[in-house]
């Protein structure tokens, strides 16, 4: 049962390392709370208020002040030292006053275009030390030593001015961070007090040199604040600032160091001085958070101000994204449009509901992603990364770019191929689920799918009120043998009955689509035009001397009879091979003999006879494997009657998963008889592969998947690759 802290002041709370999940934390008081390596999935802390509590705030207002006064003071004693030098008679003096300012302006203004950073911090100390350690060079007269005071002066302004300049923006920065009401005012007021204290006790010359190092000392103050503000607007160049005073603000403020906050929400929720470094931030939502800026974020992707905006306020129009680690990101419902994702990994990304029209989407990675009713109409695919485990339902898209645009072709290889037309609604996840499977299936073949990509890209010719088979196997086979330079070769096809048709295509990267979209078209309803007497006259004189067309034919015929089908082919060593994700088909050998086809929807009921007739089939073909030669080592003869055992005996597959994953079985079984065989190989690797997509969905407590998963490694050993 989840916990309740709706609305609870839990100030100072230790929930350290304790299991929180889905707790409600909304509109609770949380600040100096610890939830350091606690689980918080799904955890809801929605107009929750982070930060100091109250009685650390109080005492770090007092830690300010002090730190304020002590500015003030460095400023106006280093003031003193340049301004005694300065309005000495003595000429020697004069000259390291003069050298003094001088440099001290060449720092501030390497400080103004540099930034602040370590680095001077040391160049200033260097040179302090080289101007003290020279005074042992000055002759041991009266001159001498006077030098060598003015030496020691010049040293002691000059570091005295940087540390002023860099206690001040610190100053300034920690009461910003802290937001403590009229802040600026009474730190600045504080500062120049101790500054005048500072310049009175230091000045050792007249009234005059008195008002020069107030003078300066002011000049240092006003820097100070002026770096401080750059810093908490998260300038770059005054990062080391902006970093110490929100660490030492967060260290006393509510810490999730370490946490799971998987699926969090902290929807407007108040979050200064947090403590996020180290936290598992996947799918966390941080819409219209307030104060975000002012935690610690180091080592996640909210250390990126341009992802942290995009977070907040989910508006990400017209921005460049590019290239970024966006891995988990919850931009549910957010409005990307016209947006650069290019080379960005999006993987584990929440995008429902988002607005991506026009976005540049070109080799984004989407894996395991969710799409859902997102809107990508116009958008820009090119070599984009998806899986199966891509979620694309009930997405919103009109049409598509297969390629980013050009100044030549500013609308590049769009889907639908003709213009004229737009994806009717269920479409685009139609068009792109062949795209996805065909994406995996290179993969089990260790074929990089993104080169596939950028040598082929794909012609879907729709049919959206039925198919005539015979017009369409000649139409198909025309267009191929009249376009030789497209490399036209059929890779899938999907539909429902006679719903609705799609034989999707690979071309050539420069063909034509919208030409071979058009041509193929006005060809089929040509050959669909024909009476009967001119059509056998047709066929008589081309399907004897054309195999293709009497193949893809018989495949339509058989195809349309079922409620609904997906097949898809790919080439293997010369040979064409057809499968599904579930039914019985198959084209092998170059002439493309087609063996069968069988339905691949939910509505096909495979009887008992039909299993136990493929289950005969199975243990015949295992039957033929030479047994193992050790009986403490079993071999890919008994792996795979074990297996087929517990497939049988297993009461969570449906009959028709029951059915798949045999004839799976049978394929191994095929391949097991020539293991060495680079064909068979990938056959082999492919039904592991399906075999294990259909036990994917039952629970990891099952037989047969604890089974599987001790069986199907020893397996794919045997063949010799993991």
């Amino acid at each position: 049962m989840a916990y309740e802290f709706h609305h609870t002041n839990l100030q100072g709370a230790d929930f350290r390392g304790k299991n929180l999940v889905g707790a409600d934390f909304s509109h609770a008081d949380i600040r100096g709370a610890d939830f350091s390596n606690a689980i918080l999935v799904g955890a809801n802390f929605r107009h929750a208020k982070a930060g100091l509590p109250i009685y650390k705030a109080i005492a770090l207002v007092v830690f300010l002040l002090f730190m304020s006064l002590f500015a003030g003071l460095i400023s106006g004693y280093a003031g003193a030292y340049i301004s005694d030098l300065l309005n000495t008679s003595d000429d020697g003096n004069s000259f390291f006053g003069i050298i003094s300012l001088v440099t001290l302006a060449t720092f501030l203004l390497i400080i103004f275009r540099q930034g602040f950073s370590v680095n001077l911090v040391i160049v200033a100390a260097v040179i302090t030390a080289c101007l003290i350690a020279g005074v042992a060079v000055f002759p041991n007269n009266k001159e001498g030593i006077n030098l060598a005071l003015a030496a020691e002066s010049t040293a002691l302004g000059l570091i005295g001015t940087i540390a002023g300049v860099g206690n001040m923006a610190f100053v300034i920065a920690l009461a910003k961070v802290m937001n403590i009401p009229s802040h600026r005012v009474v730190t600045i007021t504080v500062a120049l007090l101790g500054a005048v204290l500072g310049a009175l006790f230091g000045v050792r010359t007249d009234e005059s040199a008195l008002l020069t190092a107030v003078l300066i000392a002011l000049v240092v103050i006003i820097y100070g604040v002026y770096i401080a503000w750059q810093a908490i607007a998260a300038n770059k160049k005054y990062e080391l600032i902006r970093a110490l005073a929100v660490g030492i603000v967060s260290q006393s403020g509510t810490s999730f160091r370490g946490a799971d906050l998987t699926d969090a929400d902290f929807t407007q929720a108040t979050l200064k001085s947090v403590d996020f470094r180290k936290a598992t931030l996947t799918r966390t939502c941080w819409f219209a958070a307030q104060k975000l800026e002012q935690a610690r974020v180091e080592g996640t992707y909210l250390q990126d101000a341009r992802v942290r905006q995009l977070v907040i306020t989910k508006d990400g129009r017209d921005k460049n994204y590019d290239n970024l680690n966006l891995c988990g990101l919850n931009l549910k419902d957010a409005n990307l449009q016209d947006a650069s994702f290019i080379s960005t990994d999006l993987s584990k990304a929440t995008l429902e509901n988002v607005n991506l029209s026009g976005a540049k989407l070109a080799q984004a990675q989407l894996y395991k992603s969710d799409l859902t009713a997102a809107c990508l109409t116009g958008a820009y695919i090119q070599n984009w990364g998806i899986s199966t485990d891509t979620k694309i339902e009930a997405i919103k898209c009109e049409y598509i770019y297969m390629q980013l645009p050009t100044k030549e072709d500013p609308d590049p290889c769009r889907k639908p191929d003709n213009r004229a037309e737009t994806f009717k609604e269920g479409d685009f996840a139609d068009f792109i689920t062949p795209i996805i499977k065909t994406l995996d299936l290179y993969q089990t073949q260790n074929v990089d799918p993104r080169q596939v990509a950028s040598k082929f890209k794909t012609l879907d010719l729709l049919h959206y009120e039925g198919i005539d088979p015979t017009a369409a196997a000649i139409a198909i086979t025309q267009l191929a043998d009249n376009y030789p330079e497209a490399e036209l070769e059929v890779v899938a096809l999907e539909g429902r009955g006679q719903e609705k048709i799609r034989l999707q295509a690979l071309v050539a990267g420069d063909a034509n689509r919208s030409e071979l979209y058009n041509e193929y078209f006005q060809t089929y309803t040509k050959i669909k035009s024909l009476s009967y007497h001119d059509l056998q006259a047709l066929l008589l004189g081309i399907k004897e001397k054309d195999e293709r067309i009497n193949s893809l034919e018989k495949l339509l015929e058989n195809a349309i009879q079922q409620p609904k089908f997906y097949v898809e082919t790919y080439q293997t060593q010369g040979d064409t091979i057809m499968s599904q994700s579930k039914g019985n088909v198959s084209i092998n050998g170059a002439q493309g003999n087609i063996s069968g086809v069988a339905a691949a929807g939910e509505d096909m009921a495979m009887t008992g006879v039909a299993i136990g007739a493929i289950s005969g089939n199975v243990t015949n073909t295992i039957n033929q494997l030479p047994d193992s030669g050790s009986p403490d080592k079993p071999g890919i003869k008994e792996l795979l009657q074990e297996l087929q055992v517990v497939i049988e005996g297993d009461t969570n597959l449906s009959d028709e998963d029951k059915a798949e994953a045999l004839e799976q079985l049978q394929k191994i079984a095929e391949a097991g008889q020539k293991p060495e065989d680079g064909g068979m190989q990938k056959i082999a690797k492919n039904a592991i592969k399906m075999l294990k997509g259909t036990i994917a969905d039952l629970p990891s407590t099952v037989e047969l998947v604890q089974t599987c998963g001790k069986l199907l490694p020893l397996v794919t050993q045997f063949f010799g690759f993991s």
